[in-house]
């Protein structure tokens, strides 16, 4: 099954991209695969990276036909942006932008970064359709069981997505965009589920992933007031990618308990 299938000019949203959050909206994975899908008609192409994918997530998107546009907003020799937006009921629902940079050498020296390992399954998830996520939190194994994560520990997903669009090709940058929206889940589920919506993402990348799998590693969980401000690594079987930021707020009236959902939560997209 894929998330989207196109009719009469506009997208259709499947059961994979119904938000859990109600029945009447879809889910960020969903939304922020499709913007990077329009945004990327307009990519400079192989040699520039789609460093930085921010989505604004400021209206619901309903589970009804969807309309894209975008533009180029500045088409540059080493610098190009590009905005996208998803259109209902002649409103934009949400909306991206994305900084495209020229790829060039290193310049030399040697710089700081962080020696993590991060962990990887020695399952590999390649079916073409897709695959439920595996989970892992704290030194625990990889599973597919959502209820044994409900815990407080720290939270990792491995993925291989269904299709976002039927009968086309699921780009590397349009699986990375889609999997940013999966932050919300690695870094707010908790003991009794998740209990933050988040209101935005912002991907960052050093290069595109190789392959279906991606990887997410809670990274950082900072929340005051009913606001928080998260932060996950996206890595595959290479090694690290970039980033993934999102700021949320607490909706606790409508809290998603995951470990109930039973088998259903196999295929959850947050």
């Amino acid at each position: 099954m894929e998330f989207f299938t196109v009719r009469d000019g506009s997208y259709v949203a499947s059961e994979l991209a119904i938000s859990r959050w109600s029945s009447k909206q879809l889910n960020g994975v969903g939304v922020c695969g499709l913007l990077a899908k329009e945004a990327e008609k307009h990519s400079p192409g192989a040699g520039f990276v789609p460093a930085r994918f921010t989505v604004d997530l400021f209206r619901p998107v309903l589970n009804e036909p969807i309309t894209l546009r975008s533009e180029v907003v500045r088409a540059g020799n080493r610098v190009r942006v590009v905005d996208s937006w998803i259109m209902q009921h002649g409103q934009v629902r949400a909306r991206a932008t994305v900084l495209y940079l020229a790829a060039t050498d290193n310049p030399p020296g040697e710089v700081w970064e962080p020696q993590r390992v991060l962990p990887v399954p020695d399952r590999v998830l390649d079916d073409p359709d897709g695959t439920p996520p595996l989970l892992k939190c704290g030194d625990e194994d990889w599973t597919t069981d959502f209820a044994a994560v409900q815990n407080a520990e720290r939270k990792v997903a491995w993925h291989n997505l269904p299709p976002l669009v039927a009968g086309e090709p699921f780009s590397p940058f349009q699986r990375a965009a889609a999997i940013g929206d999966v932050t919300n889940l690695v870094c707010h589920w908790g003991s009794e589920g998740v209990g933050y919506i988040n209101t935005d993402v912002t991907l960052t990348l050093s290069r595109l992933p190789e392959g279906a799998e991606l990887g997410l590693q809670a990274l950082d969980h900072v929340a005051s007031a009913g606001v928080a401000v998260s932060t996950a690594t996206l890595y595959d079987r290479a090694g690290r990618l970039g980033t993934c930021v999102i700021t949320a707020l607490a909706n606790a009236r409508r809290q998603v308990d995951l470990a109930e959902l039973g088998d259903q939560a196999a295929a959850l997209q947050s």
